[in-house]
């Protein structure tokens, strides 16, 4: 069966389909949530857009609890799952085209959504029809699940799977081709001013970022009694380090904004951190209490360091190279203090325990407590596994590509099953805009994913 050219000759709607999902802006919105709307109105919007569009199509569909839903076809005891997400992170501001519409621009859908995650959706959307439409044999049945909370906590795959059947095997198409095995542990950190605020604090207030996995790419600072000089320094540290930002003089007070590089939490070292790069320029001015302890504690932890060397939180391995920290949330008020949510990729054969005890153990002598708000443990398949080597070739039939497995430190819903692993769509050699302005994904490798997909079902289920 030649899926590539059955995809080509389905691209006006493989197009047209993830038009219609980017324009759901499904951010989750906590203070708007409802038991009828967990993760809020967005995700549950695109939840049932994919729902209604498995019934319309013929399929089994299913909701649960307006978290998660899934797409099945075929029949057999054992279950292909293949796990997508459409809820989005934000979208900051700069984007050159809307980021929830979807317009196509020399070969390139833009939008929040398009590599990660509903462009790959659409993907295997398009597969599993094609594979319907073909009446193909399979004596397993596959079950396209959809989450709408992976980008903050997988907390929908994680009442799905309390009430739902396990897959047999599976993969999410929602990382990098040829594939993936590894995956690194993800953990939330803390860490905490808990000295005590002096009212003479120059430091007024400092923000950045809303999500851990995300670079910040705007940061915010109130200060007061600072040099005379400052709004000329702080004009001449943007001119040296080439970067964007705004001064505002009201009273005795002075508000600064620094413009950053938004990235990927697993690839801090590809965004430009606003919250630390304006933490350099204050280091020089902040010199009273707690808030030149904050100030000094984000500059000598992070700047030129995205490994955790400074926190002795650095390690790496061959399978899945080397911990990454991004510290995505950074906020300080006089009035109750500072602290600092990172999130850290660490390697599979990361010695968790041991480093982050070490780690609080050395912090205690300083005005910082470390703590862990979450840790979802590193994934590994074989990569002599019938699965990996099945989807490698697959992989190969229609690239020529001969590469091996990869890993990876963002984490998808591969590490959710007992045997899964994460298959594309992010060709090799293409740039990784995934969270980042003007996101987009190329409609050719659009196409030739859902081939791919076609394929995978194919192999994994009807054998």
């Amino acid at each position: 069966m030649d899926w590539l050219k059955i995809a080509e000759s389905r691209k006006e709607e493989l197009v047209s389909e993830l038009q219609q999902l980017v324009q759901i802006e499904s951010v989750l919105d906590e203070k708007n949530a409802s038991p009828d709307a967990p993760f809020g109105k967005g995700p549950l919007k695109a939840l049932e857009w994919m729902l209604t569009k498995g019934e319309e199509n013929g399929f089994n569909t299913k909701n649960i609890d307006n978290m998660a839903g899934c797409i099945e076809m075929g029949a057999g005891d054992e279950l292909l799952g293949i796990l997508c997400h459409v809820d989005v992170v934000p979208a900051s501001n700069g984007w050159t085209y809307p980021p929830f519409k979807g317009e196509v621009v020399d070969g390139k859908l833009y939008g929040r959504g398009a590599i990660d995650d509903k462009g790959p959706t659409i993907a295997a959307w398009l597969a599993m029809k094609m594979v319907k439409d073909a009446n193909m044999q399979l004596n397993k049945r596959v079950r396209m699940i959809i989450g709408t909370d992976e980008e903050s906590g997988f907390r929908c795959v994680k009442r799905y799977f309390e009430t739902e059947e396990m897959p047999s095997i599976g993969f999410a198409p929602d990382a990098d081709f040829p594939l993936i095995n590894a995956e690194k542990g993800i953990a939330g950190l803390e860490f905490t001013l808990i000295n005590h605020m002096q009212e003479s604090e120059q430091l007024i207030s400092f923000q950045a970022g809303k999500r851990t996995n995300m670079v910040p790419d705007h940061a915010e600072a109130v200060v007061e009694n600072v040099n005379p000089q400052f709004i000329q320094n702080f004009e001449n540290f943007l001119e040296k380090n080439n970067s964007e930002g705004t001064i505002i003089k009201e009273g005795n007070q002075f508000i600064i904004t620094m413009k950053g590089k938004s990235a990927h939490a697993m690839e801090p070292e590809k965004g430009v951190n606003a919250a630390v790069l304006l933490c350099e320029f204050l280091v020089d001015f902040i010199d009273t209490g707690a808030g030149k302890e904050f100030i000094q504690f984000v500059v000598q932890s992070f700047e030129n360091d995205h490994y955790g060397i400074a926190l002795n939180l650095d390690f790496e391995d061959a399978m899945s190279g080397k911990t990454t920290l991004n510290p995505g949330i950074v906020s300080y008020d006089r009035a109750s203090g500072g602290s600092i949510q990172v999130s850290m990729r660490y390697s599979v054969s990361y010695p968790f325990e041991e480093k982050i005890t070490k780690a609080q153990s050395e912090l205690s002598k300083s005005s910082f407590t470390l703590d862990i708000l979450s840790n979802s443990k590193p994934h590994h398949v074989s990569e002599d596994d019938d699965l990996v080597q099945t989807l490698l070739h697959v992989y190969q039939k229609y690239t020529g590509d001969t590469s091996g497995p990869l890993s990876t430190g963002g984490g998808t819903y591969a590490r959710t099953m007992k045997k899964g692993v994460a298959f594309g769509m992010l060709f090799p050699g293409e740039p990784d805009v995934a969270h980042q302005t003007d996101e987009y994904v190329v409609i050719e490798n659009l196409v030739k994913a859902a081939a791919i997909y076609a394929e995978a079902i194919v192999e994994l289920a009807s054998k």
